[in-house]
């Protein structure tokens, strides 16, 4: 399905429009349930910040608004019970960082991140950012795309001549539409079916579940992106639909892509990540874990803090397996700002729609979740991430250059739906769609 073929496209293409027309309201219908007249004040006080002296940024020439001290401060009062309600008193244990205009507003660390040492979280420590990492790996292949090393209808095949499944591109990787099967079902014995069932209307519902496939051989041990690469190879498990068919978000495609990543490059993976992605921006409590850092792994939690021990996905990388701080991944998203990485009409092609997601308003780019509605000016551009205890947020309100980065070691649903934290800077539409990933 290619949305731009649809009446979605005309939305797409009013975009920049839309986002100039909203900084032009005067009157803005709050429609937030909780602290209405806190986020009232906030937003009167700060929309006229739009105004003030402007920072001088090379590259693009983005220009981040200046906020001031006492801004700063409201904000954070603001955002203080917000905070209070919906992570400290669900049992909250991690990290949460707020930004304007690249600016911290607010941030909290609280819990502990080693239960064996007692060690407390703080503003240096890493957290496995899980899907999140997808962001890193999407915006890298642009990056080599801008280079001229790939093109996005390069088939998987040009670099992996031995890959079983025929006419997949880049494109179709990056934006979840290659009907590839999911690695954590086909390397642990289990596939994915589809079926449907009608409602009420006599309507087709399709759902999917996984079953056991008993011709499938089961592999344990150490996994890498090799091994289930030659696994591919080797059995090549069903596919899901042909494709360019439709969205189907698989982890499997990101792990692919950081292999071919590292056949361009002929550096592995995580090594050309620090030295080509993080080292450049000044990330420097993140890295990429692999089976190099078995030593030093440091497990996340349930919700009763039970430990989780490495299995044999830990090993994957590209769709997860990024570590990470909040403020490190405050320099990734100013520097998606201000195009020091990649051009910042990059940036816009990533965060265009590619495919239709589960819910109306809701769409995949390449890397990146999108949530845009009819009766919205804004775009939330965004990612959240799932993987053993680790629940992560990276929401992105760019029509305010507003930001929400929320990562956490013990597993926590709320996590997901304090996604709401961002309607501070905006009375946007956001739902905080519960996406696990």
């Amino acid at each position: 399905m290619n949305i731009f073929s649809t009446p979605v496209a005309n939305l797409i293409s009013q975009y920049h429009i839309r986002l100039y027309l909203r900084h032009l309201k005067i009157t803005i219908s709050m429609k937030r349930t909780v602290n209405v007249i806190i986020l009232s004040f906030l937003f009167c006080s700060c929309h006229s910040q739009q105004h003030s002296p402007k920072k001088e940024i090379k590259n693009n020439g983005f220009q981040f608004n200046t906020v001031s001290q006492s801004a700063k401060e409201r904000y954070a009062e603001a955002i203080q019970p917000l905070y209070q309600q919906m992570l400290l008193n669900k049992g909250f244990n991690g990290s949460v960082l707020l930004a304007k205009d690249g600016e911290i507003v607010f941030e909290d660390y609280h819990g502990v991140y080693d239960t064996r040492t007692k060690e407390n979280i703080s503003s240096t420590t890493p957290f496995q950012i899980a899907s999140i990492s997808k962001t890193f790996t999407g915006m890298t292949v642009l990056k080599l795309w801008e280079e001229g090393r790939i093109s996005l209808d390069d088939s998987v095949q040009h670099f992996i001549p031995k890959f079983p499944y025929h006419n997949i591109t880049i494109r179709e990787l990056l934006s979840h539409q290659s009907g590839l099967p999911k690695y954590e079902h086909f390397m642990d014995g289990s596939k994915t079916e589809t079926y449907y069932t009608k409602n009420k209307r006599g309507k087709l519902i399709k759902h999917t579940r996984v079953i056991k496939n008993k011709n499938a051989p089961v592999i344990n041990g150490l996994i890498t992106n090799d091994v289930m690469l030659q696994y591919m190879i080797d059995n090549k498990p069903p596919v899901q639909f042909a494709p360019n068919r439709m969205f189907n978000y698989c982890n499997t495609n990101f792990a692919i892509l950081a292999i071919i990543v590292e056949k361009i490059t002929k550096i592995p993976f995580p090594q050309y990540m620090k030295d080509s992605v993080f080292t450049p921006l000044g990330m420097k409590n993140t890295f990429i874990f692999s089976s190099a850092d078995i030593a030093n792994y440091v497990p996340s939690y349930n919700y009763r803090k039970v430990p989780y021990m490495l299995e044999k996905f830990d090993y994957i990388y590209g769709d997860k397996n990024v570590y990470s701080t909040v403020r490190d991944m405050l320099l990734w998203d100013k520097a998606l700002y201000t195009g020091t990485f990649v051009k910042q009409s990059t940036v816009e092609m990533a965060a265009h729609p590619q495919t239709f997601e589960r819910k109306k308003g809701h769409y995949y780019g390449l890397g990146w979740h999108l949530q845009i509605t009819d009766n919205n000016l804004d775009t939330v551009i965004y990612h959240n991430g799932w993987w053993h205890g680790n629940n992560t947020v990276f929401t992105r309100l760019v029509s305010d250059t507003a930001t929400l980065i929320i990562l956490g070691n013990k597993f926590n649903k709320s996590i997901y739906k304090a996604r709401q934290l961002i309607n501070v800077f905006s009375t946007i539409e956001n739902d905080s769609t519960d996406i696990e990933e």
